[in-house]
């Protein structure tokens, strides 16, 4: 009857083939992990940034210093009314330091990495600038050297202008007058508002 000619003379018109249709793969096979386009974008685990390491080890080592602190300088309580003594906090805060240490080490071991904020204003792909960080260092390590021999005006003085200077300010004049003025605001807030007094060094009987 298909190859039959109409009244027309013409053949009938057939239908058109219907392409077949790949299988797709079931729920079964997707839970069983056999999906191959799964598969294809599947991305390889990320490997472990080992420099977090020295952030571990770190944190350990601080917080082993401050429980051997804690036990071995810190004397008991002398006061009855403190029950629980200058001991227990520092070894509570050692031991804290301790866990997230090794928290921190096994999130470190499975891959996880910190992801910068979105509205940080930081190239991560640039090197360490070496220089302004040796320069901030050599500012401190002068003011610890010389605040007890000088004073704090003076060597806070020294402290304030050499971070600037590190940091890239180069206005010498206005920063030296800043850093006296951040100076003395300081040692007068230490010294009459908390009752601690700084060192004053040289300016003894002055300020």
């Amino acid at each position: 009857m298909t190859t039959r000619p109409d009244r027309g003379g013409d053949p009938p018109s057939r239908p058109p083939a219907v392409p077949d249709i790949p299988a797709q793969p079931g729920p079964e096979a997707a839970a069983a992990g056999t999906d191959p386009a799964a598969d294809a974008v599947a991305e390889p685990a990320p490997k472990p940034d080992r420099t977090q390491y020295g952030v571990c080890a770190f944190l350990a080592l601080v917080g082993g210093l401050v429980i051997v602190d804690a036990t071995t300088r810190v004397g008991s309580a002398i006061n009855t009314a403190d029950p629980i003594g200058p001991k227990p906090v520092p070894i509570l805060l050692g031991v804290l330091l301790l866990v997230i240490a090794v928290i921190y080490a096994v999130d470190v071991a499975r891959g996880g990495a910190g992801q910068p904020e979105a509205g940080e204003d930081v190239d991560l792909t640039l090197p360490i600038d070496w220089r302004t960080v040796l320069l901030l260092i050599g500012a401190f390590l002068v003011n610890a050297v010389l605040i007890d021999r000088l004073g704090w005006v003076i060597s806070g003085t020294i402290l304030f202008w050499g971070s600037a200077y590190a940091l890239g300010n180069r206005h010498y004049v206005r920063n030296l007058l800043i850093a006296v003025a951040l100076s003395l605001i300081t040692f007068y807030v230490f010294a009459i508002g908390l009752g601690v007094d700084l060192p004053a060094g040289v300016l003894q009987g002055i300020l």
